[in-house]
């Protein structure tokens, strides 16, 4: 089985029946128990599966090799493209769902929510959102597009961002006003796009307008194999670990937060730009104390 091979998790399925007939005792009792359940190959770590199979995991990593990879990281990878690329992504995710006790599924968000902090706060992480940042305050224009979960990750950085930038346009609120908005784009602007699998065909639109205007386009999203990645002049993937339904956004909101932050400090006028936002908020009673 390669990496490049088009997967489906019936594919997973069809070579695990097999194994639970005619392997050895415990591959056959652990082939048998993922052929229900292949998803799970996505969320857990070796340990961690074998404890929830009732295996050891030597077993898991066994299984592994017998379905044709070299190991259980290359298994675990297969599946999670699977599941991010494959129509039934979603309702996959939420059966996996339903085999986790309230205690465990509630351990393995937090664990999942550490390890994906520790990730956007990585000297690499951190040197890619360095290098983006004085690209973005010397933008003429700053568009960010988004819809559906990733609309609130857009929002929040334009909203936040033009606080203490001009060059932040609002993200537009309806479909139709994308393309209008990116209409006048110039090559001395960027345009973030946002979008994570299933990819919303109107960020993908709006990342083509990007091309075709010339602007620079920061594509936020899940990999480097994501249609939003191509040709992008640079690409963000916040970590989405997690057993999540949907897969969590709370990396992304962390990389977003720690780029708008950098931004401000870096920006000699943001201080004055806030404190004039703040103040006519207050003017119009926008705020009340208590």
């Amino acid at each position: 089985m390669t990496d490049h091979a088009p997967m489906r998790l019936d594919d997973i399925r069809e070579r695990l029946l097999p194994l639970a007939g005619s392997a050895p005792p415990r591959l056959r009792a652990l082939a048998a128990w993922l052929a229900d359940r292949p998803e799970e190959l996505a969320f857990n770590s070796v340990r961690s599966l074998a404890d929830l199979a009732g295996t050891n995991p030597n077993t898991v990593v066994r299984l592994a090799q017998a379905l044709g990879f070299s190991g259980f990281e290359q298994a675990r990878g297969a599946v999670q493209q699977v599941l991010r690329g494959g129509a039934s992504g979603y309702a996959a995710r939420a059966a996996a769902l339903s085999h986790r006790p309230p205690e465990r599924l509630m351990a393995e968000l937090r664990a999942a929510a550490e390890a994906n902090v520790a990730d956007v706060f990585a000297p690499r992480s951190l040197a890619a959102l360095a290098e983006i940042v004085p690209h973005l305050l010397a933008a003429r224009q700053v568009h960010c597009i988004g819809v559906r979960t990733a609309y609130a990750l857009a929002h929040y950085f334009t909203y936040r961002g033009g606080m203490a930038h001009s060059n932040i346009v609002p993200a537009p609120s309806q479909p139709g006003l994308i393309l209008d908005a990116l209409t006048e784009a110039e090559p001395e602007d960027v345009v973030i796009a946002i979008s994570f699998a299933h990819y919303s065909s109107e960020v993908l639109r709006a990342a083509d307008a990007a091309r075709t205007r010339g602007a620079r386009l920061l594509a936020i999203t899940d990999g480097y194999t994501s249609p939003l990645a191509r040709g992008a002049w640079r690409v963000l993937r916040p970590p989405m670990r997690g057993p999540n339904l949907m897969f969590p956004l709370a990396g992304a909101f962390l990389m977003i937060e720690a780029l708008l932050e950098a931004m401000a400090a870096q920006d000699a006028r943001a201080e004055a730009r806030i404190e004039r936002f703040e103040t006519r908020l207050l003017e119009v009673g926008a705020y009340r104390k208590g």
